[in-house]
């Protein structure tokens, strides 16, 4: 008894709940059905995530299968050393980075972003983020305003280096709270705060200027960050 009170405390305390240490002992023994469990709570999450992330969301199935490849054969090796979802994110965001250094060695070109994807966010003041991604039933006519603020906000968020945009991404829209996302990145929370704020202002500048002339100035990120991407972990597992 003293065992497992210890024992929920424990998890508790870094932040694993019992129901996910439970998903995770299920899959660490191979279920199928937790796997299941797994793919239906984070597929979408994950995707859009990776979406954002490459510079062709052309590819984020691709990738997002490739996550979850590896989750299945990685399991075994997560020690609970943060939470499920933090891991799954790490993940994503490492096999993205990966993606991109491909992207710039075979795929280099000019790319439009008029067939942008799904549902995006916003960045103009006064607009959630989280809030413009979802669809509240609203008029044809709502929908096609909504749909063009998606598109904007999609392109702005693009136009953003990478270290910027992610800590906006799982912040504003994944709804990341400071230390998750410090956890994620490897790095301090005070690094993710000075990013949000960097990211959010390049945001709102890109959105204030004529939709057809927001080219970020390159006086609004440091030299050393204008091509940068978010650090990642050599390994993915703990």
């Amino acid at each position: 008894m003293q065992a497992g009170t210890y024992l929920g405390n424990l998890t508790s305390a870094i932040g694993i709940t019992t129901e996910e240490a439970a998903l995770v002992a299920d899959l660490k023994a191979g279920s199928e059905e937790a796997f299941g469990i797994l793919i239906a709570q984070y597929h979408q999450p994950l995707f859009s995530l990776i979406a954002r992330s490459l510079t062709d969301p052309a590819d984020a199935a691709d990738i997002t299968q490739e996550v979850f490849i590896k989750v299945f054969r990685s399991i075994r090796s997560f020690q609970g050393d943060s939470s499920l979802r933090t891991w799954l994110y790490r993940i994503a965001l490492h096999e993205a980075s990966n993606q991109r250094r491909w992207w710039s060695r075979h795929k280099r070109q000019e790319l439009t972003i008029d067939s942008s994807h799904d549902a995006r966010d916003s960045g103009d003041e006064g607009i959630s983020l989280a809030a413009t991604l979802a669809d509240r039933g609203s008029s044809p006519f709502d929908h096609a305003a909504q749909a063009e603020l998606r598109s904007r906000v999609e392109e702005a968020l693009r136009q953003i280096p990478e270290a910027f945009r992610t800590v906006v991404v799982l912040r504003e829209i994944e709804g990341f709270a400071y230390e998750e996302i410090a956890e994620i990145l490897n790095v301090n929370v005070g690094t993710i705060k000075s990013r949000l704020t960097r990211g959010r202002s390049a945001l709102r500048a890109l959105l204030s200027s004529p939709p057809n002339n927001s080219a970020p100035s390159t006086t609004l990120f440091p030299s050393k960050l204008q091509t940068g991407s978010v650090s990642s972990p050599e390994t993915v597992t703990r």
